[in-house]
């Protein structure tokens, strides 16, 4: 399928995708943001579309993904209002940090754990923690994206064994 294709025929389907978007947002304008966001990753991912595929169902879990990963970091990003007299809790020093001694010596256990976790596990693992996508680690490491995914699990659970037996 040709470049001029597929952009015409994922066009034709931006009412039906404005349609279903709808129903996750229950807003006018996220929903056309949520569809502009799809077609824009449906044309930069294009190459990874394989033509024995249905390109609505493709659009879809383009879409629902994007929804998914975009409430997510709304979640994340939500911001709490200090209403208390003269902003209290707004001056209330920061405990969630690791600039504080213990916490900085928490920090350097949990690392310690990481390092004893078995190689396989820990290679993918670290590479996730600093940022890495799933994908990015199987190219890199060139192995299957569930096999990646299945190491960070059980290098996880190896973690917390050892986390949960020092305390």
């Amino acid at each position: 399928m040709t470049s001029a294709e597929f952009t015409a025929q994922i066009t034709a389907l931006n009412d039906t995708l404005k349609g279903f978007t709808y129903r996750f947002t229950r807003n006018a304008e996220e929903s056309q943001d949520l569809v502009q966001d799809t077609m824009l990753k449906a044309l930069t991912y294009r190459d990874k579309f394989r033509s024995d595929t249905n390109l609505k169902g493709w659009l879809f879990t383009i879409m629902r993904n994007t929804f998914i990963n975009n409430y997510r970091k709304a979640k994340i990003a939500k911001t709490s209002t200090d209403n208390t007299k003269e902003l209290y809790y707004l001056n209330v020093a920061d405990t969630h940090t690791f600039n504080r001694p213990e916490k900085s010596m928490e920090f350097k256990e949990m690392w310690e754990n990481v390092n004893e976790v078995k190689e396989e596990l820990q290679i993918p693992f670290k590479m996730y923690t600093t940022g890495y996508k799933y994908h990015e680690i199987a190219e890199h490491l060139n192995i299957p994206i569930g096999t990646v995914k299945n190491r960070i699990f059980h290098a996880r659970k190896e973690i917390q064994k050892k986390l949960i037996a020092y305390k």
